[in-house]
């Protein structure tokens, strides 16, 4: 399955499935060809970290992982539930919408 761009960059998202289901969070980044997206605050993983020039201390830090594009789902920005993405053209633009309520979402 490609990537449709359902989901954008600084989107509000929540995760759908695994051990982070229920979590909000917004799109830092988008992996298009693996499918995947990173989420702030979700999917945190520790890294062992040796020293280098960057860091000099080294040692255990915490970063986020990528999560599959289909286990999130964009939240409405009326009613702030998950919803569907649907694209329409409105004006001669092609925009998507929110399958609940109809809003248009912007992109921020």
């Amino acid at each position: 399955m490609a990537f449709k761009g359902h989901i954008r960059k600084n989107d509000q998202v929540v995760i759908i499935t695994g051990k982070d289901k229920g979590k909000i969070g917004r799109v830092m980044k988008i992996l298009t060809e693996k499918n995947r997206v990173l989420v702030e605050k979700v999917n945190v993983v520790k890294r062992h970290t040796k020293p280098n020039a960057k860091n000099r201390q080294g040692g255990i830090q915490e970063k986020e992982a990528s999560i599959h594009v289909s286990n999130v789902m964009l939240l409405d920005p009326k009613t702030s539930e998950r919803t569907r993405v649907g694209f329409e053209v409105r004006d001669g633009k092609k925009v998507r919408i929110s399958k609940k309520s109809k809003e248009v979402i912007q992109a921020k």
